[in-house]
């Protein structure tokens, strides 16, 4: 039987080295903003879920926060266990299961690292357990693109990146974005793919009522610009239990 895709594909260098070219400023920029609009202290325990190799744990925890990471993938969490401190840990952990109950004041979901399932029951699963994982008053956040606002590129486009060749392929069939990867090193040839639901802002707060959270508050972008269904570039809504 084969792997889910994303066991294949988060567990790939080639992940990494394609997506290596990830904005840490822009990252960086979010999560200031998001810290002094939550009002985020030293007191405050951090879940990042689905934390892929840390750099958003690593980056609030030098902030002065104390943070968990938690990732399915463990190339990943191998990777990230190396910044580990007092105040800052990382954890294998699959995000449909409920990892420690009512032990965070804050749980992130950052960068459209949601949605990977293939039913919308597996999806609402994780938003559960983020339910049950938050303190009672505590914050959800969840960071997700928005699919009303995507443009398809049409054709295959491709990139070169140290003498590794990548052929990107991006197309929506039915209620999925579904990405697939050709990578050429050498004489060796993978194939790879993503698949995210497009999940419209309404569907996921519907999804987090659902679960027995109140959503407090939809940004745009990460300049938390207010949240426009049309042009906003990301859906990002702060919730709490």
């Amino acid at each position: 039987m084969n792997k889910p895709w994303y066991k294949e594909w988060f567990n790939s260098p080639y992940y990494h080295l394609l997506y290596r070219h990830r904005d840490n400023k822009e990252a960086k920029l979010f999560l200031d903003n998001l810290t002094k609009a939550l009002h985020l202290t030293s007191a405050h325990h951090i879940l990042d879920l689905a934390c892929g190799r840390g750099r958003h744990s690593i980056y609030l925890n030098s902030l002065g926060l104390e943070v968990t990471g938690v990732d399915l993938s463990e190339a990943n969490i191998r990777y990230a266990s190396q910044f580990q401190n007092k105040r800052l840990h990382f954890v294998i952990h699959n995000m449909k299961e409920v990892y420690k109950p009512q032990a965070f004041d804050v749980i992130l979901n950052l960068f459209t690292s949601f949605g990977y399932f293939d039913t919308d029951e597996e999806n609402q699963q994780v938003i559960s357990a983020v339910y049950f994982m938050l303190k009672p008053g505590g914050l959800f956040v969840l960071d997700y693109l928005n699919p009303q606002s995507i443009k398809f590129d049409e054709g295959i486009k491709e990139l070169e990146i140290d003498g590794v060749l990548f052929r990107v392929t991006k197309n929506l069939v039915k209620d999925l974005i579904i990405k697939e990867i050709e990578v050429i090193d050498g004489k060796n040839h993978y194939f790879y793919h993503e698949k995210v639901k497009c999940y419209t802002a309404n569907h996921l707060c519907k999804m987090i009522e659902n679960a027995g959270m109140k959503v407090l508050q939809l940004y745009g972008n990460y300049q938390l610009a207010t949240f426009n269904p049309a042009h906003s570039d990301r859906i990002i809504i702060v919730s709490t239990r």
